[in-house]
């Protein structure tokens, strides 16, 4: 059984969407849909998780993630701690004498960002009973409430997943969001999931992800009905796998014009942060397609939905609060 999961077959942690559910997975998009309609009230908080306390614990930089996870824990009245953590470990505190000292403190979560692939279920695999970890990102393994947010944007504005064809353009190999995104939308019955990148933005197990793969773009394009531009990670590329981000823009490049062969009613979505003129046309990511701002919106519930489901409390309990 994984780590994530418990005897029950419900959440225990949330470090990945590979191997999960598709019940889950819906029911994560189902009470992420309840607490969305508590965001649109005047008072947007609910008493869900009033008197637990979530730390979060980011050991790489970030905007989006740490905010709305913060938001999310706020929204459901918790306490949040956020820890400076590279000052703390620069005292030469080890990772597993942080976590023991944190849960001495009564921590009942930890949402984790790491640079290393694995971190998040180190935590998991080291917290006493009744603790959750939530992995935020880790290396180039996985950023599963990313993907999670991206399904319930995709489902909000297109419906049930079958018929769709959804192109993930970019940055395959160093995105954790890629393979989140890939093993999240295959077990909701997407269509199709194809990637599309240059050999040098492949990982080398492309093959078994479980996405068709395009080098050209065009062709790749064709009659999408969802296209997702990544971000280049150059803070985890080793070597020259680039000409150049011009040269880049040139053959991968998200524009109008490259869009038009893609499904008409297509929309477009990037994880963020963007890098604007290299993998997407300011143009298109602040045109009528482009439903980027609804991701960030969309992350807070779905991270209130991941947050309650971890702790025990049931989507039917969060439905009549909301």
């Amino acid at each position: 059984m994984s780590v994530q999961i418990d005897p029950r077959g419900e959440l225990r942690h949330f470090l990945t969407t590979e191997g999960l559910d598709p019940r889950l997975l819906g029911r994560i998009l189902d009470t992420a849909e309840s607490f969305a309609g508590v965001l649109g009230k005047s008072v947007k908080t609910v008493p869900l998780l009033r008197g637990r306390t979530v730390v979060n614990l980011f050991f790489e930089s970030s905007t989006r993630t740490r905010t709305t996870f913060e938001l999310a824990a706020k929204r459901l009245s918790a306490d949040v701690l956020n820890i400076a953590v590279d000052t703390t470990t620069t005292k030469g505190e080890s990772l597993l004498d942080m976590l023991r000292n944190l849960q001495a403190m009564q921590a009942d979560m930890f949402v984790v960002r790491h640079p290393q692939s694995g971190a998040a279920e180190y935590f998991a695999r080291h917290v006493d009973p009744g603790v959750a970890v939530l992995n935020a990102g880790d290396g180039w393994h996985a950023h599963p409430t990313q993907a999670m947010l991206d399904a319930f944007t995709i489902r909000r504005h297109k419906g049930a997943f079958e018929p769709l064809r959804i192109a993930i353009v970019g940055d395959i190999r160093h995105s954790r969001v890629a393979r989140s995104q890939i093993h999240a939308f295959n077990a909701l019955g997407a269509g199709e999931v194809r990637v599309i990148a240059p050999d040098t933005l492949l990982p080398a197990d492309i093959d078994t992800l479980g996405a068709r793969v395009y080098n050209d773009l065009n062709a790749g394009l064709r009659d999408a009905d969802v296209v997702i531009a990544l971000r280049l990670q150059r803070e985890r590329m080793q070597g020259a796998l680039l000409p150049g981000e011009s040269e880049y823009f040139r053959h991968y490049g998200l524009t109008e014009s490259r869009l038009r062969g893609a499904h008409p009613e297509a929309i477009v979505m990037h994880p963020g942060p963007i890098n604007r003129g290299v993998e997407i046309d300011s143009a298109l990511a602040d045109g009528p397609r482009s439903v980027i701002l609804d991701q960030v919106t969309n992350g807070i519930a779905v991270r209130m939905a991941v947050m309650t489901m971890v702790l025990g409390v049931q989507p039917d309990t969060a439905r009549e609060a909301s």
